[in-house]
C-alpha cells in the first residue's frame, strides 16, 4: 500500500500569487536578464528569500514556484550569454560542483525508481529544476569574489528585513507577511515561534549559518552597514524563532569562528573528536547518537523524535540501503516526519545518495583546507575561507535537526557556490627570501652593487 502522506498530482488547482509577489518577481526577472552577470545575483536572492514557498503559478496543471521561475530566468541568461574570460562558471566546474550535481541527479533517479508514476515524474522534473538547475544557476551568477560579496550583502538585507518582522511576532502574535499567505506564528510551551517568510525552523537555521559570512563582511570593512544589519537581523531571527535547532545553528557558527586560532591544528582536533565519540559510545548506556535527545535549548524541543529517526534509520539499514525506502512511516510514531537531512538522504536515495551528500561536506572542507594552506600569510583570504568553513560546519551540525526545503536548499547552494569560487581563486602569498631581506636592511638601494653604482 502506498504511503498515505504522499500523493502526486494534487496541490492547488489554480494560481496563488499575490499582486505584490507578481510585481516583485517580474522586476527580479527583468533585472536578472538585464544586469551584468555578477550583479544579477542580488535581485535573484532578494526576490526568492522574500517570497513564501506557497506562492505558485499553475500552467496547464503544472505548478511553477517562484524559485523555479527565477532559476529558469538565470538559465536562459546563461544559455544566451557570450563567452567571457571566466567562462560559464568562475574557476571552472570543479570536483565539489560535480558532487553536488551528482547528488541531485542520484536523488532524482532513485525517486523515479521508487515512484514509477507519471505524476511523480512531473514532480521529479520540477525538483530537478530546483536542485540541479538551482545549483548551476548559483555557480553561474557567483563567478568571483565580488559576486560572493554581493551575495552576502543581499542575504544581509534579507535578514535585516525579516529579523525585526519576526521579533514583532513575539508581541503582536501576527505575521507581518500574512498579506501574502503566511499564517500566525505557532505557540509551543507558552513561547511564540516566529515564522517570518521561511518558518521558524528554516528561518532560524538560515540566519544561524549566515553569521560567519556576515562576520567576514564586517572584518573586511568594505560594507560595514550591511555587516552590522545582517548580524543584528540574523541574531533576531534566531532568537525569535525559539527553536533549539536555530540556536544549535547559531552556536555551531560561533564555535567554528572561535577555532580560528587553532586553524593549523584541525587534523589533531578531528582525530580527538573521533576518539571522544568512540569512547562515549563504549561507556554510555545508549548509543552515541542518543546524545541527540539531550539537546533541548528552549524547553520544548522534539529532540527525542530526532534521535529516534537516526536510531530507526540505522536499525532498518536493510530496508533502505539499495534505493531508499518509501514506507519509513511504518518504523514508528511520527517517523514520516523526516526532520533530519542525513536520514532524508538515506531513505529517499539509499547508500548512493547518503554517500554523495556526505561527500559534499568532505569535498567542501577539503577544498577550504587546501586553499587556506595556499593562502597562508594572507589574512583576508584566510579569513574568508575560514568563515565559509564555519558556515559549512554550521549546516553540517544543523542537518541533524532539519530537512532542506526550498529556501534552505537554495541557501545551501549559495554557500557551496561561494566555497567553490573562493577555493579556486586563491592567490599565493609572495614571501621574500632571507637574502632579499638582508640586502634591503644592509643597503637602502637594494643590492651592494646598486648601492655602489648610486654613489
Amino acid at each position: 500500500m502506498e504511503p498515505k502522506n504522499f500523493r502526486f498530482g494534487g496541490g492547488s488547482s489554480a494560481t496563488i500569487l499575490h499582486p505584490a509577489v507578481v510585481v516583485a518577481t517580474l522586476i527580479a526577472v527583468v533585472l536578472i536578464l538585464a544586469l551584468p552577470r555578477n550583479k544579477a545575483v542580488t535581485p535573484f536572492l532578494l526576490a526568492f528569500f522574500m517570497t513564501p514557498d506557497a506562492e505558485v503559478l499553475v500552467v496547464g496543471g503544472v505548478h511553477l514556484y517562484i524559485l523555479q521561475l527565477l532559476i529558469l530566468a538565470v538559465l536562459s541568461k546563461m544559455a544566451s550569454s557570450k563567452k567571457s574570460p571566466q567562462g560559464k562558471f568562475g574557476g571552472g566546474f570543479n570536483d565539489l560542483d560535480r558532487v553536488v550535481v551528482l547528488w541531485s541527479l542520484a536523488e532524482l533517479v532513485m525517486f523515479f525508481i521508487q515512484y514509477p508514476q507519471m505524476q511523480a515524474f512531473v514532480k521529479g522534473l520540477g525538483d530537478a529544476i530546483i536542485n540541479v538547475g538551482g545549483y548551476v544557476a548559483m555557480r553561474f551568477l557567483i563567478l568571483d569574489r565580488d559576486a560572493v560579496r554581493r551575495a552576502v550583502k543581499a542575504l544581509a538585507v534579507v535578514c535585516a528585513i525579516q529579523g525585526p518582522c519576526m521579533v514583532s511576532e513575539q508581541f503582536t502574535h501576527q505575521n507581518v507577511f500574512s498579506f501574502i499567505g503566511k499564517w500566525a506564528p505557532p505557540i509551543r510551551n507558552g513561547h511564540v515561534r516566529s515564522e517570518g517568510i521561511m518558518g521558524s525552523l528554516y528561518g532560524g537555521v538560515f540566519a544561524g549559518l549566515l553569521i560567519p559570512l556576515f562576520f567576514w563582511l564586517w572584518k573586511e570593512k568594505k560594507s560595514p552597514v550591511a555587516a552590522y544589519a545582517g548580524l543584528a537581523g540574523a541574531t533576531a531571527m534566531v532568537w525569535s524563532s525559539h527553536a533549539s535547532t536555530s540556536w544549535m545553528a547559531f552556536g555551531a557558527s560561533l564555535v567554528g569562528l572561535s577555532f580560528w586560532p587553532l586553524r593549523r591544528q584541525m587534523r589533531l582536533l578531528r582525530v580527538a573528536l573521533v576518539i571522544i565519540l568512540v569512547g562515549l559510545h563504549l561507556v554510555m548506556n545508549g548509543p552515541v547518537w542518543s546524545l541527540i535527545e539531550k539537546v533541548d535549548l528552549t524547553g520544548g524541543s522534539s529532540s527525542y523524535h530526532r534521535y529516534m529517526l537516526v536510531d530507526n534509520c540505522i536499525r532498518h539499514f536493510s530496508d533502505w540501503w539499495l534505493i531508499g525506502y518509501k514506507y519509513y512511516g511504518s518504523w514508528g510514531f511520527d517517523m514520516y516526519d523526516l526532520c533530519d537531512q542525513y536520514v532524508v538522504a538515506a531513505v529517499t536515495g539509499g547508500v548512493p545518495c547518503l554517500v554523495l551528500f556526505i561527500m559534499i561536506f568532505k569535498r567542501g572542507y577539503g577544498a577550504i583546507g587546501t586553499a587556506r594552506r595556499q593562502a597562508k600569510g594572507n589574512y583576508k583570504q584566510e579569513l574568508l575561507l575560514w568563515c565559509l568553513g564555519s558556515a559549512l560546519f554550521c549546516i553540517t551540525v544543523s542537518s541533524f535537526g532539519i530537512n532542506y526545503m526550498y529556501h534552505l536548499t537554495t541557501c545551501f547552494f549559495v554557500l557551496i557556490a561561494c566555497t567553490s569560487v573562493a577555493t579556486v581563486s586563491v592567490e599565493p602569498v609572495k614571501v621574500r627570501t632571507a637574502k632579499t631581506w638582508k640586502s634591503a636592511l644592509l643597503t637602502p638601494h637594494g643590492t651592494p652593487a646598486e648601492a655602489s653604482h648610486a654613489h
